[in-house]
């Protein structure tokens, strides 16, 4: 996902009136400059870090969601726009056929150890925003038996 279509879309949703998902763009916007500055790239914000902050706001929109109280219907509500919002830009992720057919391609030689927490620190680095961490997690597991 680029920055730039965030913008747009951000745009074309203060335009429509649609207050509630430009607040949801914008903040997700916000979060991704943040995480830039914070990583020294201010300039030049890679598709694979808007990814990342992606899924890492999708991920805590669904916290949300699942921590807030049954009679806060209203809350409840708010978020899941919010989410239904950020969703829409996620990244595709990998199924736990394709994560386990991409490491016994890439790293056969390490899991031939059978060391799940060697396997995970060289699996990781090649997975991180392609794929759940806890679909990694269990396909590795099951690659370890």
């Amino acid at each position: 996902m680029q920055l730039e279509t965030l913008q747009k879309d951000m745009i074309a949703a203060m335009k429509a009136h649609d207050k509630q998902r430009k607040d949801a763009i914008s903040s997700l916007i916000s979060a991704i400059k943040k995480v830039a500055i914070d990583e020294g790239h201010r300039e030049d914000i890679k598709e694979d870090l808007v990814d990342r902050v992606i899924l890492k706001e999708l991920k805590t929109v669904k916290e949300q969601i699942d921590s807030c109280p049954a009679d806060r219907t209203d809350l409840k509500e708010e978020y899941q726009l919010r989410y239904d919002v950020i969703n829409e830009y996620a990244p595709a992720l990998m199924s736990a056929e394709e994560v386990k057919a991409f490491i016994e391609e890439k790293f056969a030689d390490v899991i031939a150890s059978k060391n799940k927490g060697m396997i995970m620190k060289n699996v990781m680095p090649e997975l991180k925003g392609k794929a759940d961490g806890k679909v990694i997690n269990e396909v590795v597991g099951e690659l370890c038996k």
